[in-house]
C-alpha cells in the first residue's frame, strides 16, 4: 500500500511542507529512514536525524523550524508523536480489512456471522456460534460451541476458544491465546488420587478487551471467569478460574493470578508477579515485577518484592539488604572485640 504526503495529511488533519506527491509504503525510525519510508520526530533528542534522515516524509510538530535544509517531505501536526499513533492504527485498519470466508474451514449449518465477516483457512466455527459485524477470524482459529463474540473483533492465527465464552465488542485475541479451558480444578481422596472437578461456567470479555499471545484464560468451576471493560494483558499471562479482573487493569508479562481473585479497577502489574487465590486486590493498585502478593491489597496500594511490601519500605529495606554482609562482618568485628575485652 502507498500513500502521499497530501493523503497523510488528509488523515492526521496536517499541513505539507515539501513535496505533496512524495510517497511512501512502509515505516521506519527516523534514524534509520530510507527512500519511500515514513518517520516522525517527537523527541528532540533526535532532531539532529531529521537533515540526515532518508525517509520520503516526516511527521513533525506544527512549532518545529528547521535550521537547516532537509530532503525529507515535513506534515506539521499538533502532535507527532500522538499523529503517528493514529497513523499506525489506520494502517493497521487498512491492512486486516480482510472479508470473505477462506477454503479449506469448517463451520456448523446453525453458526451465524454478520456483515464484513473474514474467516481464515483451516478455522472451526462449532454450533451455534454467534458472531457479530466486522470480525476477523484468522487461519487456525478454534471457535467452540455457543460461543457469542461481538463486533470489530480480530482474533488471530491459532487461538482457540473453548465452548461458551463470551467476547464482547472490539476485542482483540492474539496468536496461541485459548480462552475457556478448563480450571485447575482436583480434589484428592483418601488414597492420594485425584479426582477432576467439572468446570462448567465460562469465560466473559467484555468490551475493549486486548489477549496478548500464548494466554491463558480458564472457564470457572460455577460462574464466570470475568475480565472487565478495557482489560489489557500482555503475552503469557495465566489466569485461573473464577477471576475477575476490573476496568482498564493492566498486567504484564509471565504473570499468574490464581482462582477466585478479584483485582480491581485501573490497576498497574508488572512483569512475573504471583498472586494468590482467594484474596481481593482495589483499585489502582501498582504492582512491580517479580512481586509475589499473598494477601488482600487495599486500594492506592504501591507493592514490591516477594512477599510484597509497601514499595517505599521495600527501598528502604533494599538498602539494608544489599550491605547485609558489611553489617554481618561488623557485628562478627565487634564480637570479637567484646570477646577480647572480657577474656
Amino acid at each position: 500500500m502507498k500513500f502521499t504526503a497530501t493523503q497523510i495529511a488528509g488523515i492526521l488533519e496536517g499541513q505539507v511542507e515539501g513535496n505533496p506527491e512524495a510517497a511512501v509504503h512502509k515505516l521506519s525510525k527516523i534514524e534509520e529512514g530510507e527512500a519511500g519510508s515514513l518517520t516522525f520526530l517527537a523527541n528532540p533528542k533526535y532532531t539532529s536525524f531529521i537533515y540526515t534522515t532518508k525517509a520520503s516524509i516526516t511527521i513533525v510538530n506544527k512549532d518545529f523550524v528547521p535550521e537547516n535544509a532537509v530532503s525529507t517531505t515535513l506534515i506539521k501536526v499538533d502532535d507527532a508523536y500522538k499523529s503517528f499513533s493514529k497513523l499506525l492504527e489506520y494502517y493497521n485498519e487498512v491492512k486486516n480489512n480482510k472479508v470473505g470466508i477462506e477454503q479449506p474451514h469448517f463451520m456448523s449449518s446453525t453458526a451465524r456471522y454478520g456483515e464484513g465477516f473474514y474467516l481464515g483457512a483451516f478455522s472451526y466455527l462449532g454450533e451455534n456460534v454467534e458472531i457479530g459485524d466486522n470480525v476477523k477470524i484468522y487461519p487456525n482459529v478454534y471457535i467452540g460451541d455457543n460461543v457469542k463474540i461481538g463486533n470489530n473483533v480480530s482474533v488471530f492465527a491459532g487461538a482457540k476458544i473453548y465452548s461458551e465464552s463470551i467476547i464482547g465488542n472490539h476485542c482483540v485475541v492474539h496468536s496461541g491465546a485459548i480462552i475457556g479451558a478448563d480450571g485447575f480444578g482436583f480434589t484428592p481422596n483418601e488414597k492420594g488420587e485425584y479426582s477432576k472437578v467439572p468446570q462448567t461456567g465460562n469465560v466473559i470479555l467484555e468490551d475493549h478487551v486486548d489477549i496478548g499471545a500464548g494466554t491463558t484464560i480458564d472457564r470457572a468451576t460455577l460462574g464466570a471467569t470475568i475480565l472487565r471493560k478495557g482489560v489489557k494483558l500482555d503475552n503469557q499471562i495465566q489466569i485461573a478460574h473464577n477471576v475477575e479482573i476490573g476496568e482498564h487493569t493492566a498486567i504484564a508479562a509471565q504473570t499468574g493470578i490464581a482462582g477466585s481473585t478479584k483485582i480491581g479497577k485501573n490497576c498497574l502489574i508488572g512483569g512475573q508477579v504471583g498472586i494468590v487465590g482467594h484474596i481481593t486486590i482495589g483499585d489502582r493498585v501498582k504492582i512491580q515485577a517479580q512481586s509475589g502478593i499473598g494477601r488482600n491489597v487495599k486500594d492506592d496500594e504501591v507493592l514490591q518484592g516477594s512477599p510484597a511490601l509497601n514499595y517505599g519500605d521495600y527501598n528502604k529495606s533494599y538498602v539494608h539488604f544489599k550491605n547485609l554482609p558489611k553489617i554481618v562482618n561488623r557485628i562478627s568485628e565487634l564480637e570479637k572485640n567484646i570477646d577480647n575485652e572480657n577474656s
